[in-house]
């Protein structure tokens, strides 16, 4: 009970500490398969000729999961997973004997949150989730002298919770595709009665505390993504015989100056003082993520770095213009919520 109440605790106080990042914008579908690690079940059986009771113990047994969900593109994703998980016991405590399998198969519905950047080559990511699980016990019995249980078999649903950390590891060379592996502990609310005999007489056989550990590693697969450009950091554009102009690419939602950057603006201000001009424009974008009016401020904030370094290295600020276009006149034409790396940019002209 502790380590369920630690860990949903964990995962729910994680959340809003994630980075404000997500790989996954639309749909996706994901599963997997493992090991479920059930633990001891509290068993408990009555009836007029007798009754018993103890703790149920089980071996790990298989597990899979398939799901289907959607990514808001701002960190969170929800999707509603199918699972299936096999146990079977082989002792119980107090009796001579037990037996018997449970399976459970149910839906559940999961709000989860990718960590992206916040560790390389892979992107963890928490979650919870509640539903319903089927539990289908099949000739469970529990024997000790003079006390002989046979139960038929029967299922019960009950609802159900469960908290998720896990780890996704992209494939660069599919894009959309990822390795997964996540761990999760799930539990059935209340008791579960089934029906049974004891010596021979019907009898009520209830069990409680489900407590499931489930190891698996699976894949997910998000529909839509566009192989990811490569391009460079930074690179000048040819320049004509009117004007000169550069590129400088920022990395995502940063307006801070990358090494590479630096080299760039130093050598458009040591080129603006070989020619006559009358100003520098300096013309700030962004890509489509992100809404509109922060994208704005983000376009701005770049311009004014790139201005700043400018002066830094020797060239009047009164010659020098700033603008921020926000996600407009893109470089390379995208859709709403694309992180487009040459459309995060500042263009420096020189007139």
């Amino acid at each position: 009970m502790k380590f369920r109440n630690a860990l949903l605790a964990a995962t729910i106080l994680a959340l809003p500490l994630a980075a404000n990042a997500q790989p996954i914008s639309g749909l996706y579908i994901g599963g997997g398969a493992g090991v479920n690690i059930m633990l001891d079940e509290n068993a408990k059986v009555s009836s007029p000729a007798g009754f018993g009771s103890g703790k149920l113990q089980s071996r790990v047994g298989p597990a899979v999961n398939i799901a289907v969900g959607y990514g808001l593109g701002n960190g969170l994703r929800g999707e509603l997973e199918g699972d299936w998980t096999y146990n079977t016991f082989d002792s119980a405590s107090g009796a001579t004997h037990a037996g018997g399998q449970e399976q459970k198969a149910g839906l559940m519905a999961n709000v989860l949150y990718d960590f992206v950047g916040l560790v390389p080559y892979v992107q963890p990511y928490v979650g919870v989730g509640v539903g319903y699980q089927w539990a289908k016990e099949t000739n469970l019995h529990i024997s000790s002298p003079g006390f002989t249980s046979s139960a038929a078999n029967d299922t019960e649903g009950k609802f159900a919770y469960q908290g998720i950390i896990g780890l996704a590891y992209p494939i660069t060379s599919a894009p959309g595709l990822a390795l997964t592996a996540d761990y999760r502990f799930m539990g059935l609310v209340g008791d579960r009665n089934y029906s049974g005999t004891v010596n021979g007489t019907p009898a009520t056989f209830k069990l409680n505390q489900d407590y499931n550990n489930t190891i698996m590693v699976g894949f997910r697969y998000a529909f839509g993504v566009a192989p990811a450009p490569v391009a460079p950091v930074a690179a000048p554009v040819p320049a004509s015989p009117v004007s000169r102009s550069y590129l400088v690419f920022f990395d995502w939602d940063k307006a801070t100056l990358t090494d590479r950057a630096r080299q760039i603006v130093s050598e458009a201000a040591t080129n603006s003082t070989k020619v006559q001009y009358t100003r520098l424009e300096v013309n700030g974008y962004t890509d489509t993520s992100g809404t509109p009016q922060y994208n704005q401020g983000l376009s701005v904030r770049r311009a004014q770095a790139v201005a700043a370094e400018l002066v830094k290295d020797g060239v009047p600020k009164s010659a020098i213009t700033i603008q921020g276009f926000g996600e407009t006149h893109l470089l390379v034409p995208t859709g709403a919520g694309v992180r487009e790396p040459q459309n995060r940019r500042v263009e420096i002209i020189i007139r």
